[in-house]
């Protein structure tokens, strides 16, 4: 019994592998990251032909990737690459964006240094970015693989094909969740455990808006739950700590559960020495 389990599992090393292995995956994020932001880099750029070479060796890694869907790929190969790379500069320009509304709105960020280092709501954005580009591009499963990466390395689940604008915010940010149809505006703050949700996970509801539409300027904090696609929060609404909403919010609101706490005196054996 076991040499047949044994002779099932070589057949399927043998078959042709359909998706990249995680080490030519993280090469790959690994190297653009180390580019566009210095503080995730192992070893410094020095000098543009060195930056030259990099940027070569990167897109050989997508190359190689994307070599994996060719015969699925809207365009070719090099096409398609080409148009990637054509974007990063805007992409840049929104992390940068996204890392001055870290430091600009946590009191504890001292840097734009430590923003870029150690915080990461701000690594998650980044993956989530760059996913997008490709998720926009129409490339099969590369732009899950990439922000599952992220998902694994920090508790932060954004999908590559949510809609998020400029200056986004995640403080602290393990527990997140941002589903696929997910529309966010710009200047928008999400504190940890919060989940942009589905009402229902119906399979035939898959190509329907299932998530709900957060408005300008929101802030969301650390345990709230927003469901639904018609659900709709308006510009400089605040959404309170494990409030759940399932409707839409008007602008200028502040939603919040109001909290009872209830104190009890415990009476016991009191010492008195």
């Amino acid at each position: 019994m076991f040499t047949n389990f044994m002779q099932i599992v070589l057949t399927r090393h043998q078959q042709k592998r359909q998706i990249p292995c995680p080490i030519e995956l993280e090469n790959f994020i690994k190297g653009l990251l180390s580019m566009l932001i210095p503080a995730f880099s192992d070893s410094m750029i020095h000098d543009m032909t060195e930056l030259k070479i990099a940027f070569e060796k990167n897109k050989k890694d997508l190359e190689k990737i994307l070599l994996y869907w060719k015969d699925e790929l809207h365009d070719d190969i090099e096409e398609q690459i080409n148009t990637y790379y054509r974007a990063l500069p805007a992409i840049e320009d929104l992390l940068m964006k996204d890392a001055s509304a870290i430091l600009n709105g946590d009191p504890a960020a001292e840097s734009i240094e430590e923003v870029l280092s150690t915080y990461p709501g701000f690594f998650a954005i980044c993956i989530y970015r760059l996913a997008h580009q490709l998720h926009r591009q129409h490339i099969p499963l590369l732009p899950r693989m990439l922000t599952e990466y992220a998902h694994s390395k920090t508790g932060i689940d954004i999908h590559p094909a949510a809609e998020i604008g400029n200056f986004f915010f995640i403080d602290h940010g393990t527990g997140i969740v941002i589903g696929e149809t997910t529309q966010i505006g710009n200047h928008v703050k999400l504190y940890q455990g919060v989940t942009l949700g589905a009402l229902s996970v119906k399979k035939e509801l898959a190509d329907t808006k299932r998530h709900p539409t957060i408005g300008n300027h929101v802030v969301i904090y650390a345990g709230a739950t927003i469901l639904g696609g018609d659900t709709i929060i308006g510009d400089h609404t605040t959404i309170g700590g494990n409030v759940w909403v399932t409707q839409s919010i008007d602008p200028y609101v502040s939603v919040y559960n109001e909290p009872k706490l209830i104190f009890k005196k415990k009476y016991g054996h009191v010492n008195t020495h």
